[in-house]
């Protein structure tokens, strides 16, 4: 078993930089200057299995999820140790595993890190005969060799028990995590489990965000509507799989896929209703109950991602995706003087649609321009970080973790 873990550890590169230009993209204005910004790609690991998610402490150390595996970290000096999941993992998960699109996804670290050493997971468990998505807490030592206090802080999380026409059992868990830096509450993204359903009820939380404190309790200001579960900040959601926190307003951004059209980018507000209701009305027969693939209106047009005749006050995006689904995951907002005319820009990564797109927004949140990351390798993009050195990573589902930088800077 030590020799297959030492083989499967992932590999560490420094040498590979290549340049790549970022340009305004399709039928958007271009830029007044640094129309042609460059960036340099650097592979920063390689060889890992499905990684999908990444967080950096304040002394540098990256810590990275893999789907199957588990919860690792790289430190400065370049040790890779397997820290949560899996056999031989410092706290081994004997609930864990992987099934369809779920498993070990997201990952965040308290606002109090340096203090606490508190990291926050979220996973697919089995406890019992039951599966679900939960947060988990642990507690990492300095040295990064020992993890222990596990805390389920948010353990009822649906999760898509079997397979119906739709797709298998894990689908659309959602399961990006971020703690906002403006109010210090976690930020937990979920998905609709291909149930038509879910993503209106109040009472389950599959098809919102969550916003919680520390230790899973609902935060202050939810306004999650009379009768509704108290930690959800917003509901009628697809499949949420990015979310980031405008600087200097800190309004919370959600980039989710579409059901073959229309991926979208939303600014959210609490109580929000985001109008995605995949269940059958009145007079309308769908398979399995879920229309998000077909229509669940009498007249057979598609079901909408927000649907404003049915939910008038429903969040209007501020972007979607020229009409067509592509798998829009992660986004984060650049952030830094050394991202000079794309400052304030937000990214979002796609992974059918195997590219970085940057949304310019206007005062209300809604975009205005955008453009893309040229000549990148054509990869499907799993999570967008920015580090503490300002630069953005990537993680690609290919199993590498890039790191690109403005070339100007």
């Amino acid at each position: 078993m030590k020799r297959r873990m030492a083989r499967a550890l992932p590999v560490l590169f420094t040498a590979l930089s290549v340049a790549v230009l970022v340009h305004c993209g399709r039928d958007q204005s271009t830029l007044a200057d640094d129309s042609d910004l460059q960036v340099n790609r650097t592979v920063v690991m390689s060889g890992l299995s499905d990684p999908w998610d990444l967080a950096f402490a304040p002394d540098g150390a990256m810590l990275f999820t893999e789907k199957c595996r588990g919860l690792s970290v790289r430190t400065q000096d370049g040790t890779v140790r397997l820290l949560f999941g899996t056999a031989g993992a410092a706290l081994e998960a004997e609930d864990f595993f992987c099934q369809g699109q779920s498993g070990m996804l997201g990952v965040a670290l308290d606002p109090a890190f340096d203090e606490n050493r508190h990291v926050y997971v979220y996973m697919a468990s089995t406890i019992g005969k039951a599966k679900t998505n939960r947060v988990v807490r642990l507690t990492v030592d300095k040295g990064y060799a020992v993890v222990a206090d596990r805390k389920d802080i948010v353990a009822d999380i649906p999760f898509k028990q079997s397979f119906n026409r739709w797709g298998g059992a894990g689908a659309h868990s959602g399961g990006r995590i971020r703690f906002s830096p403006f109010d210090g509450y976690l930020y937990i993204t979920t998905g609709d489990n291909h149930n038509g359903p879910l993503p209106q009820d109040l009472s389950r939380l599959g098809g919102k965000t969550l916003r919680v404190d520390g230790d899973g309790r609902a935060a202050t200001g939810n306004h999650t509507p009379p009768g509704g579960d108290p930690r959800i900040f917003t509901y009628g959601h697809r499949n949420v799989q990015g979310i980031a926190f405008r600087p200097g307003t800190g309004q919370a951004f959600a980039s989710e896929h579409g059901p073959g059209h229309d991926d979208e980018v939303t600014p959210l507000t609490a109580g929000g209703n985001c109008g995605w209701d995949p269940a059958p009305t009145k007079g309308v027969s769908c398979l399995s109950d879920y229309c998000g693939y077909t229509s669940n209106k009498p007249d057979g047009t598609p079901t909408p991602m927000t649907d404003l005749a049915r939910f008038p006050d429903a969040l209007n995006p501020s972007w979607n995706n020229r009409g067509v689904s592509e798998g829009m995951s992660p986004c984060v907002f650049l952030s830094g003087a050394h991202w000079k005319a794309w400052e304030g820009w937000l990214a979002v990564g796609f992974l059918r649609g195997a590219r970085i797109e940057l949304l310019k927004l206007d005062a209300d949140g809604m975009t205005i321009r955008t453009a893309i990351v040229a000549d990148l390798p054509k990869q499907r993009v799993r999570s967008l970080v920015l580090g503490p050195d300002g630069a953005l990573y990537v993680a690609i589902d290919a199993g590498e973790i890039w790191r690109l930088e403005n070339a100007a800077r």
